[in-house]
């Protein structure tokens, strides 16, 4: 897999991530480690995880991995701090929190440093210049070498981005910003997007498969026994997406993938790991099976005919002031 630049840094990760939210709650131990195993030995690199991803449990268990039959150097772990398990407050972004959150992280992953650390989600109530200067001083003190953001619309982005490149000799750039992007979620390209290319801010998608909508599984109204939709816990996570609209995305997709003798997974990924400023789509497959199929994306590449066809069956509707002026 043919590595790209994190952002406008130098540090470079292939094409493909590594989600571990279903870590300690549907995936055992067992079947991590046989996912990370599989990762590495594809050539994989990016790991990404939460230390609020069951409680803290994926970080425990990714570090216990560490160091035994993946070397910590071959990996560049991701992780993030500031969202919080309260009723009364979802997000801490305070300069406390975050920096305990960080040795907390560091102590379950068994390691002295992170690679990418991530602010989870933007705090209205604590000063941004309190939560970024937080990052800068991990970053200062050696347990921290790549900062991004998750969750930040379009104008938190450009805030939190310019900021930082305000001081650029004394406080660090941000490499990323993880957002849910897939030809069923294109959000993302109202505004966060625009702000990370003009940034020099890599994307991370996650839910690239529109939540395993994209695989074609759930076609025709089909709930597979053991899938999400299927599942009294996950089910409405899913079902956004299987409206009428996302039933006309998965049916190009179908017809792309017979056209071209892949699948539609195959297909679906490739889109969007080749979008503009699209850094590593993060893949959260629960079995090495699901994930061998996701990799198997390296050999794919669409042809702009294919590529424009599913750009305007999923093209979002964009209006004023979304989109760009001078276009309209």
């Amino acid at each position: 897999m043919e590595p790209r630049h994190l952002g406008r840094t130098g540090l470079r990760v292939p094409p493909l991530g590594l989600g571990t939210l279903t870590w300690g709650r549907e995936v055992g131990e067992r079947d991590a480690a046989e996912l990370l195993r599989t990762f590495w030995r594809a050539g994989g690199t990016l790991v990404d995880t939460a230390d609020v991803y069951a409680d803290g449990g994926a970080e425990y268990m990714l570090g216990r991995m560490l160091g035994g039959f993946v070397p910590r150097r071959d990996l560049v772990i991701a992780t993030k701090a500031g969202s919080v398990a309260d009723p009364h407050r979802r997000v801490d972004g305070s300069r406390s929190h975050l920096l305990n959150s960080l040795d907390a992280s560091l102590a379950r992953l068994g390691t002295d440093y992170v690679d990418l650390w991530q602010l989870h989600a933007y705090d209205t109530t604590t000063p941004l210049e309190e939560t970024l200067q937080a990052v800068d001083d991990a970053v200062r003190s050696g347990r921290v070498r790549y900062a991004g953001v998750t969750g930040y619309c379009g104008w938190q982005l450009a805030k939190a981005g310019t900021w930082q490149l305000a001081d650029a000799g004394r406080r660090c750039r941000l490499s990323t910003t993880q957002m849910e992007y897939s030809l069923l979620q294109r959000g993302v390209e109202r505004e966060v997007l625009p702000a990370a290319l003009d940034l020099g801010i890599g994307l991370l998608p996650s839910s690239p498969l529109g939540r395993g909508v994209l695989t074609a599984k759930y076609r025709g109204g089909a709930r597979p026994a053991g899938s999400r939709a299927a599942s009294d816990q996950l089910s409405a996570f899913v079902a956004p997406y299987l409206d009428q609209k996302a039933g006309r995305v998965v049916d190009a997709v179908r017809t792309a993938a017979d056209g071209l003798g892949a699948t539609p997974l195959q297909v679906a990924l490739a889109w969007v790991r080749d979008r503009p400023g699209v850094v590593a789509p993060l893949v959260g497959a629960r079995t090495a099976a699901q994930l061998d199929a996701a990799l198997s994306v390296v050999d794919l590449t669409l042809p702009q005919e294919i590529r424009r066809a599913l750009d305007d069956v999923s093209a979002p509707v964009h209006h004023y002031p979304d989109q760009d002026w001078s276009t309209l």
